[in-house]
């Protein structure tokens, strides 16, 4: 019951929302006046807000459908398109079929149509001189009809109109060198561009039966027109470009890797042009089929006459004939092997990539283990130009040039497929090529932020979780491949660590941040490092091998800093002891020293607030110890020596210092209290510096030992007055 008066509420709270008249301030005013408290409104939010989301649920769930719904129409579309297209065609070579009939009858035809086409060499452009082009030629007349007596005459009157049309287009005279060249369709064309669609230039296009030649006008020249550019129907797919007004009566030219977009006059010179240019791409591809059959057909019957009639000739050299002949008998009369071809650059030009390489796919089955007669191997020359053109489309859409949004996923169709097509060291090469530059846009987009530790953090997610993503799919990718694509790789990942490694040292060590701050920033670069072991790929000797130079240089100077400091207080140097003044700073100062693992620090401290050490002494000892501890974040076995030497320099300053005051020293209370720093020094601060490095290092230092073993480290003049270090 309750269930049943919310859906009646919500409807009509719906109705209510949905009215024409509704007003939201007057709802909202009238709204307050009737609740009763806060709880009230809450409720009301919160069924409005419900009510919002499931509006917002089958807003989203007719889009879908209606979305769908207009996937599968448009497909249904392009299915009748084609269809329409295919009954056009039909309809056309019936006609012409029809039309070719009385010719047969009646020779007299012939001598017409030859009167005519001499009579007809002055229309040129516009739809005139096109309408009489067919009039007299026919728009899919071959050369070398069957009757003799049509085809002579006609073949001259082809061939005249062709050449004089030519003589009107500057710098194309090679064309007429072309036997069997005749024209079958001219017009003017209004050039686009094809990105902006902002018209270009005037044009004229001159089909000839097996090329499609665009010249552009000559403004100072009536009639005249120059020579732009030459494309063999082979290698061009026509589409259709469906009108948007203005831009209307189009259609679209693909000539890997380009292609150009032309207006026609109106729409049923476009539909001329669109039928012409298929027609005339079909009359090629059945001229070349026929061309294949007669070259594979066998040649027996003149063999065997001329070896009957010559008496002279060996029957021993009859013999190779005859696996020759079978040799050359290859089937290439099937469809899709005619088609394959023009099904190739469409399927190029509409960036079908998996049907291309399939159509590749299933012609090497089907000429696997079969002989390569001439015919074979002239479709090979075709398809391998489309497998060049289709590499080079590959190549493009794995090139740094195009988007690098996506991930390396985004990759994986364009890899794919060039590792079908046997291009497995290019696709390696372009897909290393390629995250490269993603890795490199990721790292200079990224912000540098004021605190150096947190710019490092974002650096190192950036980059290694790039990295790791990449090992993943390029697994995934070249998995079954050659091993060479691995080491590839290897070699990849060393270059993309400098990479980081640079932008690393430039954040980190060239703007002199403290050695607590770089030991950080390594720290947390080598966890990130480590994540790599989970797929099997270590670079910690890599970034170690990288940072090794930076971090010396960071030693040197956090060393050449103690060291300066600890000269400077011992300048100044009184020998006394310390008064911390209160309890508190006494206790801080007790717990720094124990975190320093001066662990009986106690026994130097006396009554109140004083310690019976020196400031100085007592300043060298945090300073060494941190300077210890921060170095050792740093350490791998290559800066061993490094931090070795740089210790035993820091200690040294020290000590010579205590042993020259010691020999100075002529009051008998001061000398006593500076023999007690040098018992600290000694027999406190040099183990525990000695136990630090041991621990952290993993193996005793003999320096160390030696430095804390010599009772006196140095030997200078008891009478000399100037100190050593």
């Amino acid at each position: 019951m309750a269930m049943a008066m919310s859906d009646s509420g919500a409807s009509r709270l719906r109705r209510q929302l949905e009215s024409g008249g509704f007003e939201a301030r007057l709802y909202v005013k009238q709204l307050s006046q009737q609740s009763d408290g806060d709880r009230d409104l809450q409720e009301h939010r919160q069924r409005i807000q419900a009510l919002a989301e499931e509006t917002a649920q089958n807003l989203k769930r007719n889009v879908y459908q209606n979305y769908r719904q207009f996937i599968e129409t448009a497909r249904e579309i392009s299915y009748l398109e084609s269809e329409m297209y295919q009954l056009s065609h039909l309809l056309t070579e019936q006609k012409s079929s029809l039309e070719s009939i009385p010719l047969t009858l009646l020779p007299a035809a012939a001598a017409a149509g030859a009167a005519a086409a001499s009579g007809g060499e002055e229309g040129v452009g516009g739809a005139g001189g096109r309408d009489h082009l067919r009039g007299q030629a026919g728009f899919f007349s071959t050369p070398g009809g069957t009757s003799r007596d049509a085809s002579g005459p006609g073949e001259e009157g082809k061939q005249r109109t062709l050449t004089t049309l030519l003589e009107k287009v500057e710098g194309c005279r090679h064309l007429l060198e072309t036997p069997g060249q005749y024209l079958v369709y001219n017009g003017d064309l209004v050039e686009y561009d094809a990105d902006h669609m902002a018209q270009l230039q005037r044009v004229h296009g001159f089909l000839m039966n097996d090329c499609l030649l665009v010249a552009t006008w000559l403004p100072q020249r009536r009639g005249m027109y120059r020579y732009n550019a030459l494309y063999s129907l082979d290698g061009l797919a026509v589409v259709n470009v469906k009108d948007n007004p203005p831009m209307k009566d189009m259609f679209k030219l693909l000539m890997f890797p380009e292609s150009r977009i032309f207006q026609a006059e109106n729409a049923k010179i476009k539909r001329e042009w669109l039928e012409v240019l298929e027609e005339t791409k079909r009359a090629l591809s059945e001229k070349r089929r026929r061309e294949q059959e007669e070259a594979a057909a066998p040649r027996g019957p003149p063999q065997v006459t001329s070896k009957a009639t010559n008496p002279f000739e060996d029957d021993e050299e009859e013999e190779p004939a005859v696996p020759e002949v079978e040799e050359e008998n290859v089937d290439l009369s099937m469809e899709w092997i005619q088609e394959l071809p023009e099904d190739l650059d469409v399927c190029i030009a509409q960036r079908d990539f998996e049907g291309a390489v399939d159509l590749l796919d299933k012609l090497n089955h089907y000429l696997e283990d079969k002989p390569s007669p001439p015919p074979v191997k002239e479709l090979r020359a075709k398809v391998e130009e489309r497998v060049r053109q289709l590499t080079e489309v590959l190549v493009f859409e794995l090139s740094p040039d195009r988007s690098l949004r996506g991930g390396p996923k985004a990759t994986r169709r364009a890899v794919s497929q060039l590792i079908r097509l046997g291009q497995c060291t290019k696709a390696c090469e372009l897909f290393l090529r390629n995250r490269a530059a993603a890795v490199h846009t990721a790292i200079r987009q990224l912000r540098i932020e004021g605190a150096t530790l947190l710019y490092i953090h974002k650096l190192c997610h950036v980059f290694f979780t790039s990295l790791l993503e990449t090992a993943r799919e390029f697994e995934i990718d070249f998995a079954g491949t050659d091993s060479g694509c691995y080491s590839a790789f290897v070699v990849w990942a060393r270059s993309a660590m400098g990479m980081f490694v640079d932008a690393f040292s430039k954040q980190v060590f060239d703007s002199k941040e403290s050695l607590s701050t770089a030991a950080e920033c390594v720290k947390v670069a080598k966890e990130h490092c480590q994540q790599l072991g989970d797929i099997g790929l270590d670079l910690t000797f890599i970034i170690h091998a990288l940072l090794v130079k930076d971090i010396q240089g960071a030693l040197h100077s956090y060393k050449e800093i103690i060291i300066e400091a600890t000269k400077h207080r011992n300048s100044e140097e009184m020998w006394r002891r310390m008064n911390l003044m209160t309890p508190e700073a006494l206790g801080k100062l007790k717990e720094e020293m124990k975190s320093c693992g001066v662990s009986n620090f106690e026994q130097y401290t006396g009554d109140d607030c004083w310690v019976n050490l020196s400031y100085t002494v007592v300043a060298f000892t945090k300073q060494t110890m941190g300077f210890l501890e921060e170095a050792l974040k740093l350490y791998f076995p290559e800066l061993h020596m490094v931090l070795l030497e740089s210790l035993v320099e820091i200690i040294l300053v020290a000590v010579q210092h205590v042993d020259y005051s010691l020999r100075c020293e002529q009051d008998p209370e001061k000398k006593a209290f500076i023999r007690q720093n040098a018992s600290f020094l000694y027999e406190t601060v040099l183990p525990v510096v000695e136990k630090r490095f041991e621990e952290g290092v993993g193996k005793p230092a003999k320096q160390l030992q030696d430095l804390r073993n010599a009772s006196r480290l140095i030997r200078v003049n008891p009478e000399s007055t100037t100190s050593v270090v």
